[in-house]
């Protein structure tokens, strides 16, 4: 692949990344518009987002299997036209209910490029170069989070709530054209596995029984779910503990999203430099130390509030966005001939976590910015007990092998 081809297909796929991103995050500054038109509670209108979360944790077990059997770009086409007419279906609900059920099939259909485009790297790139691509991709769709409810707030007092769902039909549309013209097929005819979903079911539960699998799934759903916890928050932690506006979630998001860019460059920097093992546990040791300094500042009145809030979670975030490419190859290396499958049991278990932290821990814990970050030093920290698990009890594998750098002896740590 030659270098415009390689940075054509790093952004097409960051683009297929940041769909789902911009249809959590460009609702936020909607929600006090929304809850005064229906009459809907803060729990209710919390629901926009889990019910989302929800439908696009339990397809992203599909789309990986049907990618192994059918091709990447298939799969993703589909799922794109498929969420272009979601998108229509929520932009003209006329109560929350419809709203609800538009949002579902959203969900169904948001993650077939995201958790796609995470095998289609591991299909072209490998070794460092496949860390790096990562990395790089990361850093551009990380960007989505901060711009979603800036762009959403825009959008909100140009044409309402409903023009941010008309806002996401157009990205729709766009990505649909992108991949169907440009995009190559990255898993050939002669590397599929038959469609059969026994033998699909088969392959899930394969990935699932196993050990390390299953533990470096829980793993990054952890590391995912720190900062997921501050992202669903949001509306209660900006307007209700911050006392600020529906254009003013920048104030959140900005710092929080910078973290991860920089720490997705660095991470890409650092690939073939230093061990994958070493790289993820430099990550969470910032990310942990980055917690506790939140929470110490958030026990005094004094420091409890702007700038003190925000202060902690660039660093906090940047030490996520060290790991994640790790963790994710990691995933996919334990399974060279299963890779939609490992990524759809990865992404499956990350968007559960993120459901339950949206519909249940976000509004039991946004009342409070103490508890927002204990809730997340908690979830980190049991995530980097769980790594470290891992460091000391996988098998080595063989030199040369992609995933080599994370199996390397705990005592070289």
């Amino acid at each position: 692949m030659d270098v415009g081809s390689h940075w054509l297909f790093l952004v097409i796929l960051a683009g297929l990344g940041m769909v789902g991103p911009f249809s959590i995050d460009t609702m936020f500054p909607a929600f006090a518009r929304m809850g005064a038109e229906w009459g809907a509670t803060e729990l209710a209108l919390q629901q926009i987002i889990s019910v989302y979360m929800l439908s696009f944790a339990v397809m992203s077990l599909v789309h990986g299997p049907l990618s192994d059997a059918l091709g990447r770009k298939p799969v993703i086409l589909a799922g794109t036209v498929l969420y272009i007419g979601a998108s229509v279906g929520c932009a003209l609900a006329t109560g929350l209910p419809m709203l609800l059920a538009f949002r579902a099939v959203q969900g169904l259909s948001a993650g077939a490029g995201a958790i796609i485009s995470r095998a289609m790297v591991r299909d072209v790139f490998s070794d460092a170069q496949a860390q790096r691509t990562m990395s790089h991709i990361a850093m551009i769709f990380g960007l989505a989070p901060a711009l979603a409810p800036v762009a959403g707030g825009l959008i909100l007092g140009w044409a309402g709530w409903r023009g941010i769902f008309w806002a996401l039909v157009g990205l729709g549309v766009v990505m649909l054209a992108l991949v169907f013209f440009l995009m190559p097929e990255t898993h050939p005819e002669d590397r599929r596995t038959p469609l059969n979903v026994r033998q699909l079911a088969n392959g899930l539960a394969s990935v699932w029984r196993h050990p390390h699998g299953r533990r470096l799934a829980f793993t990054a759903m952890l590391n995912n779910g720190a900062m997921f916890l501050y992202i669903s928050s949001a509306p209660l932690l900006v307007v209700n503990l911050l006392g600020l506006g529906e254009t003013d979630f920048w104030v959140l998001f900005v710092p929080l999203i910078s973290g991860m860019v920089i720490g997705s460059w660095v991470s890409g920097r650092l690939a073939g430099r230093l061990s994958g093992r070493r790289l993820a546990s430099l990550g969470y040791r910032i990310s942990l130390a980055a917690s506790i300094v939140n929470v110490v500042l958030n026990l005094f009145p004094a420091t409890r509030g702007l700038p003190w809030t925000i202060l902690p979670l660039p660093v906090f975030t940047f030490g996520i966005a060290l790991a994640f490419p790790v963790l994710t190859l990691a995933m996919l290396d334990l399974f060279p001939d299963a890779r939609g499958s490992a990524s759809s049991v990865q992404n499956f278990l990350a968007l559960f976590g993120n459901t339950l932290i949206s519909g249940l821990v976000a509004p039991l814990l946004g009342f409070s910015l103490l508890a927002l970050a204990g809730g997340s030093l908690t979830l980190i920290t049991i995530g980097w007990l769980l790594w470290r698990r891992h460091l000391a009890v996988a098998p080595e594998v063989p030199q040369g092998s992609p995933d080599a750098a994370a199996y390397e002896p705990l005592e070289d740590l």
